[in-house]
């Protein structure tokens, strides 16, 4: 009867904690779906680093006061959510998603807006302070669009249209300049103004009498223009001169197709792993599924409740997140099933497998923790959102997929459901010795496997990948193409997305560049409605605004644009390779930490090979390396060295328990049968990992396909590193730099269970 009550008590706890789970979820999913701030490639806008110089040569730049300036000219905007980022001591970068008006955000943000009058011999008669603050606005005289201004002293605007007006015909003219600059005359642009051409100042007015109160500007204005000009006139001028060193911009119509396509394929991919951990753990995986779905419903409302911005690489680190997540819950159900093996019954079973599996959990998702903050700190852009999903992922797996789950697995079997049924974990009772009739261990889990010797093989496709890529690169070079095809984040110049509804074709795309003067693109297509064309230089925002006003007319859809300068292309090539080379060392110190220094010289080679492949695979399919390559593969670092923790995890324990060093052959038994009892986690968790990135390259948005392509080759690499390449680099690291002492073959024995001192036979 105690028993009977055991049972519905905890089952009543577990269907009623799942329950709360669902409602919550089911309650709070179209409150957290509406308010996720969605990132310029998820719903169009633009993000611009500008390079902030001093007016005057000399003076010093207030960033503070320059961020002020252009926060009240994105309020005129009406957009919801800026971001606003200064970065370093000259540099501001500003993010504005969902924004209809692209161009005219654009001119509005990094126009000084300088305004002056002035006379024809270009003398400076008056500035905007003359003005009343926040007095001009949009007016119509006979139809046409003006700008409205309201002085504010009138007595002085009366005398300077006074002395203007006393001047002969021809010469009574005030001209209102915008941005007026060494150099600039009046005399030159009304020639220009003559010859139909667009002068660089705004209104050029004959006065023919005394003006004491409000005035017009005037011109052949657009709505749009006139409406623009009077917010720039209110937004006063920038105390500093902007220039664009960098752009992106995604159209919107362009960043809801890529939502929407890399939503699906990130959902049906999560289904994918939800059937196949029910699959593989029956109702250990059932208890998973449950639990991804909570961890997927508290990543969107811990982003929500931030206010983050979610991007297309933040949704790649949601999908790479659920399989690590997925990966926690893989080691902790492997490591219970081994301990049945042994005999165990099931709460015992589960109670030892989840204090065993603890460790390689904790140190797998603490070195991905380490990469997420490095990314972070020192990343900035798609680098920085990327890593923020990360961080926030690996958190929520320990606390969730790790802690949690746990919790509802002791649940069911603590009520006393499980007892005896381990076929509820996929374990059949056949495979159990029967510890009273003193049987030994049936069945390990796995094929026994000599995974040392055959590491060779391994190691030669790795180097015959690498030899290919190099002398490919070499060959490339040869042509001029470099030795690798750097995208222009590392390059410079720029790259303009041309989408449409209809069918976008490269030849008509690059016949009207040619019209416009531009042979200097490569163009690439994207599917049926979508052309990429890039270019070395980068182009100025005059230039843009033609090319992109020119395809608006053709496809009805403005142009997504990305310009990279020198400059920052430099910048972005020294960042990367300190991201890369401080992960590296943090990672190497934590697991010498945790273990020892000949287990993190595995790992870190392992990380070597993972980073190489990629990059060689990239130079021979002559992909573009971009910054998010570099997220790509400090995320892949993450990963790879999880893959090796576990194993070296294993190996540790064995080790410990010999209590001597061992010789090299001793090393190769006790890595053979580590990686036995490792290996069901390394492959299915790579499967979990590879689901969804295969859902993402299958459907996914092509503006990810580098980006989930290069996580798909590394989870790949990741995977064999860890168990081929880590191991290998250990053992010779273990037998031939640290000191050799004799070992008894009694106390290796021991140690190895049922394996022999020359290894893997059971």
């Amino acid at each position: 009867m105690a028993k009977t009550t055991k049972k519905k008590g905890g089952l009543g706890v577990f269907f009623a904690v799942v329950a709360i789970i669902a409602v919550l979820v089911a309650s709070t999913f179209n409150t957290i779906k509406n308010h996720l701030n969605l990132g310029l490639d998820l719903r169009g806008g633009f993000e611009i680093l500008y390079e902030v110089t001093p007016l005057n040569e000399g003076s010093e730049v207030d960033m503070t006061a320059v961020t002020n300036s252009i926060s009240k000219r994105i309020n005129v905007l009406g957009v919801s959510e800026p971001s606003i980022i200064v970065e370093g001591d000259n540099r501001i970068r500003v993010q504005l998603a969902g924004i209809d008006d692209q161009e005219s955000a654009r001119q509005m943000i990094g126009t000084t807006a300088n305004l002056t009058f002035r006379d024809i011999d270009d003398n400076e008669l008056a500035d905007s302070s003359i003005l009343v603050e926040g007095g001009a606005s949009l007016a119509y005289q006979d139809g046409m669009p003006i700008v409205s201004l309201k002085i504010a002293d009138a007595a002085k605007f009366g005398e300077i249209t006074s002395s203007i007006a006393s001047k002969a015909s021809g010469q009574n003219i005030m001209i209102i300049w915008l941005d007026w600059e060494e150099g600039d005359t009046y005399q030159a642009e009304a020639a220009k103004a003559a010859q139909g051409e667009e002068p660089k100042y705004i209104s050029a007015a004959s006065v023919n009498n005394e003006i004491s109160g409000d005035c017009i500007i005037q011109g052949n204005f657009t709505e749009a223009y006139a409406r623009t000009l009077a917010n720039l006139i209110n937004s006063g001028s920038l105390p500093v001169k902007l220039t664009e060193i960098s752009s992106n911009v995604v159209s919107a119509q362009f960043g809801q197709d890529a939502l929407s396509k890399t939503a699906m394929a990130g959902f049906i991919g999560i289904i994918l792993v939800m059937l196949y951990m029910i699959f593989q753990y029956r109702m250990p995986g059932c208890i998973a599924s449950i639990m991804l779905i909570f961890y997927i419903w508290a990543i969107f409302g811990i982003y929500s409740l931030m206010g983050a911005v979610f991007t297309l690489s933040g949704i790649g680190a949601l999908v790479l997140g659920v399989g690590m997540t997925v990966d926690a819950n893989i080691i902790n159900y492997e490591r219970i099933r081994q301990e049945m093996y042994k005999g165990r019954s099931v709460p015992t079973a589960v109670r030892e497998g989840q204090k065993l599996s603890f460790s390689a959990v904790f140190d797998a998702q603490f070195t991905t923790l380490i990469a997420a903050l490095i990314m972070y700190i020192w990343g900035n852009g798609a680098v920085k959102g990327f890593a923020t999903m990360l961080i926030i992922t690996v958190v929520m797996t320990l606390l969730l997929n790790v802690a949690f789950s746990r919790f509802l697995l002791n649940l069911v079997v603590g009520s006393g459901i499980a007892d005896d049924k381990p076929e509820w974990f996929a374990v059949k009772k056949e495979q159990i010795p029967d510890i009273s009739k003193g049987e030994s261990r049936k069945y390990t889990g796995t094929h026994q496997f000599d995974y040392m010797a055959k590491a060779k093989y391994f190691n030669y496709v790795s180097i015959a990948i690498i030899a290919v890529a190099i002398i490919l690169g070499f060959v490339n070079m040869g042509g001029g193409r470099g030795f690798f095809n750097l995208g222009i984040d590392f390059a410079s110049g720029t790259k303009l997305t041309i989408s449409s509804e209809e069918t976008v074709a490269i030849a008509d795309v690059e016949a009207k560049m040619e019209e416009l003067g531009y042979s200097n693109f490569s163009y690439q297509a994207s599917g049926e409605n979508t052309v990429y064309a890039v270019t070395k230089e980068s182009l100025t925002v005059d230039q843009l605004a033609e090319i992109k006003d020119t395809f608006f007319e053709i496809y009805g859809e403005e142009p997504g644009d990305n310009v990279v300068t020198p400059v920052v292309g430099r910048d972005l090539v020294r960042n990367a390779v300190i991201l890369t080379l401080v992960a590296w060392i943090a990672m190497m110190a934590y697991v010498t930490f945790r273990y020892e220094w000949d287990y993190a010289l595995g790992c870190i080679v392992a990380l070597i090979h993972d980073v190489v492949i990629v990059l060689a695979i990239f130079g021979i399919c002559r992909f573009e390396v971009n910054i998010e390559l570099i997220s790509v593969l400090l995320t892949i670092i993450g990963y790879s060295i999880n893959n090796s923790i576990v194993v070296f995890d294993r190996v540790r324990e064995t080790v410990a328990e010999s209590k001597k060093n061992l010789k090299e052959q001793d090393y190769e038994a006790i890595i053979n049968r580590s990686l036995d009892q490792t290996i069901k986690m390394s492959i299915y968790s790579s499967i979990t990992t590879i689901l969804p990135v295969i859902m993402l390259l299958i459907m996914g948005s092509h503006s990810i396909f580098t980006f989930v392509f290069a996580m798909f080759i590394g989870l790949i690499a990741g995977t064999i590193s860890s168990i081929f390449v880590a191991p290998n680099v250990f053992k010779w690291a273990r037998t031939h730099i640290k000191p050799k002492q004799k070992t008894k073959k009694k106390e290796v024995k021991e140690a190895l269970d049922e394996y022999t001192i020359k290894g893997i036979n059971a």
